[in-house]
């Protein structure tokens, strides 16, 4: 499949219109360009945070994965990702490269991307995900924002998924008045073919816009 057929023509298929998301699950999806760098570094760290801060019950109602939009299906990890993702704790085993698939979209509650080129790449797949697609850090400068009083608050009752959908939908109405002094500064570059420092800094880059993230979507604050 090309890239070209994921986002015109044959590719969308009429019968993926969005309909309602199972409500007892949240699903989160990263987005990069080959899935072999920058959304597999991000999927996991996330997981390791969802699993670190909340009981396995609640911690597997919020799925994560990812896909790339010329994804390297079926191929591992790029080896200086794992090797940053096993310096943060974080499992770096059993990963293999996924190809954007309009599916994938279909079934996200969120889509975070690397970059606006691929936030564009995404949205224009149709699927209704303009109001839940964002560069991942487009996503962690709205959330540091939103009052976390506002939302669903799981301590007194609420579901984690319910406080997640509620944050999705309040990062949405922020982005309009909440505009990045740069556009640069929610972009998220890639690695690919760097040394191990530069996949250290992006992995420093992801884990500190990651951190508020997992904070706004839980309540829980990192015990580091």
């Amino acid at each position: 499949m090309t890239a070209a057929s994921l986002h015109a023509g044959p590719g969308i298929s009429p019968y993926l219109a969005v309909g309602p998301r199972p409500l007892d699950h949240f699903r989160i999806l990263y987005v990069c360009t080959g899935n072999i760098c920058r959304s597999p570094i991000a999927e996991r760290l996330t997981r390791r945070e969802l699993d670190t801060r909340l009981n396995p019950r609640v911690a597997g109602r919020i799925l994560v994965e990812s896909a790339g939009t010329w994804g390297h299906v079926g191929a591992p990890m790029e080896e200086h990702a794992a090797t940053v993702l096993d310096e943060y704790g974080a499992d770096s085993g059993g990963f293999t490269g996924r190809e954007l698939l309009d599916e994938y979209v279909v079934e996200a509650d969120l889509v975070l991307t690397a970059t606006l080129d691929h936030r564009a790449q995404v949205i224009s797949m149709g699927h209704e995900a303009g109001l839940r697609t964002f560069t991942l850090k487009e996503f962690t400068r709205l959330v540091r924002t939103i009052d976390p009083g506002t939302l669903p608050d799981p301590r007194r009752g609420a579901d984690v998924t319910e406080r997640a959908r509620a944050l999705v939908r309040a990062a949405a109405a922020l982005r309009g008045w909440l505009l990045a002094a740069d556009p640069e500064a929610d972009e998220l570059h890639d690695p690919y073919g760097a040394p191990i420092g530069m996949f250290r800094n992006c992995g420093e880059e992801i884990f500190h816009a990651v951190d508020p993230v997992v904070t706004a979507l839980t309540g829980l604050q990192a015990l580091h």
